[in-house]
């Protein structure tokens, strides 16, 4: 739901996941890296390069309000295309298994929601072309990475939160 006023939400955690070893799979985290670079963010979102950790990442998601999950998705799509999931599609997509982090997600939402901790969850993403055993993206899913940014950024100012350009920071400071 979109803030009406526009005032932050607190506890908004951005997780990237995958593998940065399997091709596609990767593409999580060189989104959070991407996010991190566009600018700081207010102090209640977090940033966290969730990797493969698995269950490690249930601490941060039953802290948090809102949990915005980049990573690839496998939604049957043409690869290169965005993909935007929450709800009861949630369930469906991390019962399709890419690499092994994503049956831990699994199991970390449902934990999260049988102790009633569950935030409201958004997973944004890319139809992968390829997960095999490689160091970098393919070339249709780096094309694409500016708009899972850009939809991320969306997705962050809808929840209230809007990154802030360190440049125009640190000369407004100094």
């Amino acid at each position: 739901m979109p803030v009406d006023d526009g005032a932050p939400v607190a506890g908004t955690v951005v997780i990237g996941v995958g593998s940065p070893l399997m091709g596609d799979d990767g593409l999580g985290l060189a989104a959070l890296e991407t996010l991190r670079r566009v600018g700081a963010f207010d102090p209640h979102v977090e940033l966290l390069d969730g990797g493969t950790w698995g269950m490690n990442i249930l601490p941060f998601l039953e802290t948090a309000d809102r949990a915005l999950i980049l990573d690839a998705i496998d939604a049957g799509r043409e690869a290169g295309e965005v993909v935007e999931l929450e709800g009861d599609a949630l369930p469906r997509f991390f019962s399709t298994k890419l690499s092994p982090h994503q049956i831990d997600l699994k199991e970390v939402l449902a934990l999260a929601e049988l102790r009633g901790t569950l935030p409201e969850v958004v997973a944004l993403g890319i139809q992968p072309s390829s997960i095999e055993m490689r160091a970098e993206v393919s070339p249709l899913v780096a094309d694409a990475l500016p708009r899972l940014v850009e939809a991320a950024l969306a997705r962050l100012a809808s929840w209230g939160h809007a990154p802030i350009d360190r440049r125009a920071a640190a000369a407004a400071s100094g």
